[in-house]
C-alpha cells in the first residue's frame, strides 16, 4: 500500500477519533469567535430562513421582535452565520463521499417521520427560546461565561434523561419480523467507490477556492466559509452528536462522547479568555426562565427526534431521509418560536439579567468557577458510568445465581 493510500484510508476513509475531534472543533471554535466576533452556532440561521420564506409568502416581518433581535440583513450568502453552514453541508458532504458513505436510506417505521419532525420542530423551539442549541447554549455558550449556558445545560441534560425513557414506550418500537436467509458477502463497486471520493474530493478543494476568492474582498465571511468547512469534515467524520452523548449516558452509561464534548469546552474557555483579556466581548444571554425551559424542551426534542443541530446535518448529507424532517422540523419549530416571542419574552426573558462569569464573581474567579463547575459536570458523567456499570453487574450476578 502506497503512502497515499495508507493516508487516505487513516484520514480520509477510516472515522476519526471522537474525543481527538471534539477537541479540534473546540479549538477551531475558539478561533471562529477570535477572528469572526460570534459563536459557532446554527439554529439562529435556521430561523432566519423561515423568516424568509414567510416573506416569500408576504407576510411583513417588521413588527416581529425577534427578527429585530437576530437581525434579517443580507441573505445566506452574505452573512457570516450562513456561508459558516453552507460550510458545514458542504464539509459534511464532502467526507462522506470520502468514505462511500452516501446512501439514501428511508425509515423503515412511519411513526420515525412524524418523530422527526415534532421533535426537531420542539427542539427548534426550544434552542431559540434559550437563544441557542447544543452549540451556542453548551458547547460554545458554556466557554464564552454566560450563566444562560449552564441553566440550558442543566435542564438539557433533564429534558434528555426523559426523552429517552419516551422513546422506549412500545409506540416508537418497530415491528420486528423474523426471516430466514442466508448471508451473501457484501460486494462494494469499487469504481463507483472511486467516483464518489473523487467527487468529494472536488467538491472540497472548490469550496476551499471559493472561500479562498471571497476572503480576498471578505475576509470574515471567507474565514467563516473555511471554519464551517472544517466544522463539516469533524462532525461527519467523527459523528459528532450530541444527543447521542446524552442519550448513550442515560440508556446505557457509555460517556465517551459527552466526556469528549467536556474537554473540548475546557480547552476551548481558556482560548475564549484570551481573546476576552484583549479586549473582545462575549456573547451573554439572559439567565432566564426561557434557558431553563427552552433547554428542558430541546433536550426532550432531540432525543424524541433522534438528532441534535450537528447530527441531523452529517446524517442528511449522508442521505438518511428521517433526518432531512428532523431539519425541517427544526426550521419550523425555530420560526413558531419567533412567532409568539412578543408575547412571552416579556415574562420569560426581559425581566431577567444578563450574568457574565466573569463580571459576577470577578475576572480570575469566573474562570475558575467555569473550570470548577465543567469538572464537576465531567465528574457526574463518570459517576453516572460507573453507576450503570455497577448496577449491570449485580443483574447479571442475581441472573447467574438464579440459573
Amino acid at each position: 500500500m502506497t503512502t497515499w493510500q495508507q493516508f487516505k484510508q487513516h484520514y480520509l476513509i477510516s472515522f476519526w477519533n471522537p474525543t481527538l475531534a471534539v477537541i479540534a472543533a473546540g479549538i477551531l471554535s475558539t478561533y471562529y469567535f477570535g477572528l469572526t466576533g460570534t459563536y459557532w452556532a446554527v439554529t439562529g440561521e435556521f430561523t432566519r430562513w423561515g423568516g424568509h420564506l414567510l416573506q416569500a409568502f408576504g407576510v411583513d416581518l417588521s413588527s416581529w421582535g425577534y427578527f429585530q433581535l437576530i437581525g434579517m440583513q443580507g441573505n445566506i450568502f452574505t452573512r457570516v452565520d450562513g456561508v459558516m453552514i453552507l460550510g458545514m453541508f458542504t464539509g459534511c458532504l464532502a467526507a462522506a463521499l470520502w468514505a462511500n458513505n452516501v446512501k439514501i436510506r428511508l425509515p423503515k417505521n412511519r411513526i420515525r417521520i412524524a418523530q422527526a419532525l415534532l421533535g426537531g420542530a420542539i427542539a427548534g423551539f426550544g434552542a431559540r427560546l434559550a437563544m441557542g442549541c447544543n452549540l451556542a447554549s453548551f458547547f460554545t455558550g458554556i466557554p464564552q461565561f454566560s450563566l444562560h449556558a449552564w441553566l440550558f445545560t442543566l435542564t438539557t441534560a433533564i429534558g434528555t434523561y426523559f426523552g429517552a425513557k419516551f422513546t422506549l414506550l412500545p409506540l416508537f418500537k418497530s415491528k420486528v419480523t423474523l426471516k430466514a436467509y442466508q448471508k451473501e458477502p457484501a460486494v462494494v463497486d469499487e469504481k463507483r467507490k472511486t467516483r464518489r471520493f473523487r467527487l468529494g474530493m472536488g467538491i472540497f478543494f472548490t469550496f476551499i477556492l471559493t472561500a479562498l476568492y471571497v476572503f480576498t474582498f471578505n475576509s470574515k465571511l471567507g474565514f467563516a466559509m473555511l471554519a464551517g468547512l472544517g466544522f463539516g469534515l469533524l462532525i461527519e467524520r467523527a459523528q459528532i452528536c450530541f444527543t447521542s452523548a446524552f442519550r448513550d449516558l442515560w440508556l446505557t452509561g457509555r460517556g465517551l462522547m459527552l466526556k469528549a464534548i467536556i474537554y473540548g469546552m475546557l480547552i476551548s474557555t481558556i482560548g475564549i479568555f484570551s481573546y476576552l483579556a484583549l479586549g473582545m466581548s462575549p456573547k451573554i444571554m439572559w439567565a432566564a426562565p426561557s434557558a431553563l425551559i427552552g433547554g428542558l424542551l430541546f433536550g426532550f426534542g432531540i432525543v424524541l427526534a433522534g438528532g441534535c443541530e450537528t447530527g441531523w446535518m452529517y446524517r442528511a448529507l449522508e442521505g438518511q431521509v428521517h433526518f432531512m424532517w428532523v431539519g425541517i422540523g427544526n426550521v419550523l419549530g425555530s420560526t413558531a418560536l419567533a412567532a409568539v416571542w412578543d408575547d412571552i419574552a416579556p415574562h420569560l426573558v426581559f425581566n431577567f439579567p444578563k450574568i457574565n462569569l466573569l463580571e459576577w464573581a470577578g475576572t480570575q474567579g469566573g474562570l475558575l468557577l467555569n473550570y470548577a463547575l465543567m469538572g464537576l459536570l465531567l465528574l457526574a458523567v463518570i459517576a453516572w458510568e460507573r453507576h450503570l456499570l455497577a448496577r449491570r453487574r449485580a443483574q447479571l450476578k442475581q441472573t447467574s445465581t438464579a440459573l
